[in-house]
């Protein structure tokens, strides 16, 4: 990775350790970043100006983010501060999407977090989930049944992963499947850092009846490590009015069914 290729070897080595801090903690204030790397706060703001144009973090209000990357995701707890008002959004459009269903499979993610809290009080379901936070919240619902899948429990999701989650919801047969990733792309599909989270998506979307794709505009047009799905694997894919119209057309010239809400 190529974080600048002007300037002296002591500069690029901050660099690099500055993105290393802030991919490991998902954020950091900049006075924080200062402090620890013992330069002028100048200084700390050039790095940060030239990791931000390589795409690398995100600037907001004096703190720095982790962007996501090929092998980088952004941590649970800093998720909800991403586009929150159009993952809201997202959210409502899928349940009123359900149909019948009466069992779902809730992805991990803050994403279907926001769904969990929307599913209806007046019918019965059984959700499928491999994240923590979704079963904790949903298991005090007297009108679902919660099934966690079991496996190795992934720090910076909650999310259960490996072998024993896929054979188990390979043996499940599903109403509908409710997924995210971490980008979306024509040529490469719904793709996911971690291979061990891949093998869970994709065990997911072979066990539905129906499967439907959740995203906010931030994830389009992006490719990270692993592929699970294809666009058209999805009934439908759901994501915000962010989303560039002629971006939204061309996913569906590929065979997606893009819905901007």
């Amino acid at each position: 990775m190529d974080l600048e290729s002007t300037g002296n070897r002591a500069s690029r080595e901050r660099r690099f350790h500055l993105l290393e801090v802030v991919r490991d903690q998902g954020e950091v204030e900049v006075a924080d970043a200062q402090r620890l790397l013992g330069v002028s706060l100048e200084t700390i703001r050039r790095d940060l100006r030239l990791l931000e144009a390589q795409g690398l973090i995100r600037r907001t209000y004096g703190r720095v983010f982790a962007v996501e990357g090929g092998t980088v995701e952004t941590p649970l707890r800093i998720r909800p501060e991403i586009n929150p008002e159009e993952k809201v959004r997202i959210a409502s459009a899928v349940v009123s999407r359900l149909g019948d269903a009466h069992t779902i499979f809730l992805d991990e993610g803050y994403q279907t977090q926001l769904i969990a809290q929307r599913l209806p009080q007046d019918r019965r379901f059984t959700v499928i989930t491999p994240a923590l936070p979704i079963a904790t919240f949903l298991a005090a619902r007297p009108n679902i049944q919660v099934i966690i899948l079991g496996g190795r429990v992934r720090g910076n999701t909650l999310g259960v992963v490996d072998t024993w989650a896929s054979e188990m919801l390979g043996k499940l047969n599903v109403d509908l499947v409710v997924l995210g990733a971490n980008g979306v792309s024509i040529d490469r599909g719904m793709t996911t850092p971690d291979p061990a989270v891949a093998a869970v998506k994709r065990a997911a979307v072979a066990s539905a009846s129906r499967r439907i794709f959740v995203g906010a505009h931030h994830k389009f047009g992006r490719t990270t490590f692993v592929t699970f799905a294809n666009v058209d694997d999805f009934e439908e894919i759901i994501t915000g009015t962010e989303l560039p119209p002629t971006l939204a057309k061309r996913f569906g010239a590929a065979g997606a069914n893009v819905t901007r809400v």
